[in-house]
């Protein structure tokens, strides 16, 4: 965890903007609103290349509550689920079981980024830490150690842990030099939260 602490610091210290509160987020490089576009939307269309078909959830405003599919039909409870021993103990699964629960610590880093300063901005962060490309690769590598049922399920949770970081990408946008509303810290706030569930739903499967 240490780690992985210094990656997301190393990574992500850049000067803050005149509007930013005068308390930084400790010694985290976690910044603030750099506009930085259009790196968004051709991750949007890496999404879309992808076959996701994520496009109308990414910009709707009436997005799910946090735990949307965890209790649709499809998703069966955790201790359900049937699990594969020996695919899940090699050690490519066992690589991407670590992966994932490292997003999920990223994640929770965010939150409590958030909290000391509400104006931060993720997007560096999210860009950095969350290549769609290795996170969905993660997920099926781990979801391979299910049996087919229980696949059908935890398949509907990984289309939303990929929905919920565009979802908390789209939330984190700013005009440039424009302080976040109370409004849109609350959105975002709720959209970590809801990732942070979606990669918990996720992983209750291989507790």
């Amino acid at each position: 965890m240490m780690k992985l602490s210094a990656v997301i610091i190393l990574a992500l210290q850049v000067p803050i903007l005149a509007f930013t509160p005068s308390s930084r987020v400790g010694s985290s490089r976690w910044v603030v609103m750099s506009g930085e576009n259009s790196d968004i939307v051709s991750r949007r269309n890496a999404l879309a290349v992808g076959g996701l078909g994520l496009a109308p959830l990414v910009l709707g405003t009436k997005s799910a509550s946090a735990g949307w599919l965890a209790g649709s039909p499809e998703v069966l409870d955790p201790k359900s689920g049937t699990i594969d021993s020996e695919i899940l103990a090699s050690s490519s699964v066992q690589d991407s079981l670590k992966n994932v629960r490292r997003y999920q610590d990223i994640v929770k880093q965010m939150e409590q980024a958030m909290i000391q300063n509400d104006q931060v901005d993720l997007g560096p962060a999210v860009r950095e830490s969350f290549d769609f490309s290795k996170i969905r690769y993660a997920l099926n590598n781990v979801n391979s150690a299910l049996d087919e049922d229980t696949q059908r399920g935890t398949d509907r949770l990984i289309r939303g842990v990929i929905q919920d970081l565009a979802e908390l990408e789209n939330a984190n946008l700013v005009k440039p030099g424009n302080p976040r509303s109370a409004r849109k810290v609350e959105i975002l706030n709720r959209k970590l939260s809801k990732l942070c569930k979606s990669f918990d739903d996720y992983l209750k499967f291989f507790v």
